[in-house]
Parts: C-alpha cells; structure tokens; sequence
C-alpha cells in the first residue's frame, strides 16, 4: 500500500540569488500540471478524490495547509476518516506526494497563496475518476 511522502528539497541562497530545487524528486508518473491561485485565506477547496490518479502538490507562493484522507467507501465514506494534514511554504523546498485512493483538502494560509500541481493522469481520465465530498468532512477548518 502506498503511503504519503513528503520529499524535502534544498534552497541555496547568495549574493547571485537563490536557486530552490527538488533533486530527490522525479517526474515518472507525471502526466499534467496546473497552478491552483487562492486569492485569500477563507476559501476551502476540496475535498476532491481519486481512485486511480496520483498528484504531487508543490507551493510556489505563501503557504498552505493540505489535509488527506484514504477513502474507505466511494459512494458513502465514514464521516470517522483521520486526515493527515501537512503545511506548505514557499520559504521551505518540499513536495508532497499522494498516492492513488485519497481525497484532499487545501487551504491558503495567506493571501494570493500559489499551490502547483502535478498529477499522474491526463485530464480525461482524471475528470473520469473525480470524487468530491463536502468541505466541512474530516477536518475543523476553523483551527488553521
């Protein structure tokens, strides 16, 4: 069974500038990227789940909060799923790697906040496999 992993990267910084990277990450599987904008601090987005498609979720921008749950049945999952719930920055060079079978969550944690996204299917087959549950499941927003 596949587990969630979180790939530290490295940030070299000087007088020439910075350069951020993520040398223990490879790119096998990726199909497609995007860049999700959250312009404030309010919006929930989620949850939003796949049986069969991996993503990799990387900040650009600000920070995020990112919550994940496995599901246990995808037409009616337990209202008792524990979330694992990780933090995101720009200031901090890492990528967080989701297997198939979990819904997620995201919140921005500051204004106009950038959240890039790499994902293991092609849009097709991802909008063929797309499971959204209700926002206010598994995790009390209201505590980050």
């Amino acid at each position: 069974m596949s587990e969630i992993r979180l790939i530290e990267g490295e940030i070299y910084q000087d007088d020439r500038g910075m350069i951020t990277s993520l040398n223990d990450f490879s790119f096998e599987g990726v199909q497609r990227c995007y860049f999700i904008h959250h312009p404030n601090d309010r919006v929930i987005r989620g949850w939003h789940a796949h049986q069969f498609e991996k993503k990799w979720f990387y900040c650009v921008k600000g920070s995020f909060t990112l919550a994940f749950v496995k599901i246990d049945n995808w037409k009616n999952p337990s209202v008792n799923l524990k979330p694992q719930v990780f933090n995101l920055s720009a200031q901090k060079s890492e990528i967080i790697c989701l297997p198939e079978g979990y819904a997620n969550c995201i919140k921005a944690n500051e204004p106009d906040s950038i959240l890039l996204v790499y994902s293991g299917k092609k849009m097709k087959d991802a909008l063929d496999d797309s499971w959204r549950y209700d926002s206010s499941l598994w995790v009390d927003w209201t505590k980050y």
